[in-house]
């Protein structure tokens, strides 16, 4: 369990164009994650 001010693990997700892209190839640089529902699900 990640608590307050403890870093986020390196994980890998595809970009809006199908690229791989991970967290560590934004290594000391400030990343924003934004979240959404997946269109036609609840949430």
């Amino acid at each position: 369990m990640l608590k307050i001010g403890d870093k986020a693990p390196d994980f890998t997700l595809l970009d809006g164009d199908e690229n791989s892209v991970s967290l560590s190839d934004f290594k000391g640089q400030r990343v924003v994650l934004w979240f959404f529902p997946r269109a036609s699900t609840p949430g």
